[in-house]
């Protein structure tokens, strides 16, 4: 049986099967994190090794308060972003005021529901520059100010990108007549 407190115990003293057994129990949720940043598995895969390790190496930091899960999580999505700073050279800086948010008119019905693999799916398409930004807004909860000091953009960039992915997402949804 998984005992979280033993493991992150053994894990302190480094003991292997304690590492083991905390790798076992958490690398498919945090697979999910990562693959929600890259396109690629294997990339996927890399970023949470990368990760995985740096959880290992500052265990002794997590101090039992808050959800050990959301303590690794953070350690998981900052090495993404570190990963896309590391990878991309490019970056999308359009002006807010460009922007004209398309407006859902139709919501979804239940013969139109949309399973999960789905929706991760549909996001795993979108543009990079939109789903880093979506991923860390929508799904892990940061604020555009967060955002931007993290990814070295400004507020008004991030606030861009992601009305920009939200509107690719409806776009994309409707050619799915999924709305």
């Amino acid at each position: 049986m998984f005992n979280l407190e033993e493991v992150i115990e053994g894990c302190i003293k480094n003991k292997r099967k304690a590492q083991v057994s905390l790798y076992n129990q958490y690398a498919p949720m945090l697979l999910a994190v990562c693959a929600r940043y890259v396109d690629d598995k294997s990339e996927a895969e890399d970023i949470l090794q990368e990760a995985f390790f740096k959880i290992l190496k500052s265990i002794r930091e997590y101090q039992g308060k808050g959800h050990f899960e959301n303590w690794m999580r953070k350690i998981v999505v900052n090495t993404a972003i570190t990963h896309f700073h590391r990878e991309k050279k490019h970056y999308y800086h359009e002006e807010l005021e460009t922007l004209q948010e398309v407006e859902v008119q139709e919501s979804l019905t239940p013969e139109k529901a949309i399973e999960a693999a789905e929706l991760h799916e549909l996001i795993a398409r979108m543009p990079e520059g939109y789903r880093i930004i979506f991923n860390m807004y929508a799904i892990e909860g940061y604020k555009h100010r967060e955002i931007a000091e993290k990814l070295g953009i400004e507020e008004s960039t991030s606030k861009t990108q992601y009305l920009r992915a939200k509107n690719w997402i409806i776009k994309e949804m409707k050619k799915l007549d999924w709305i």
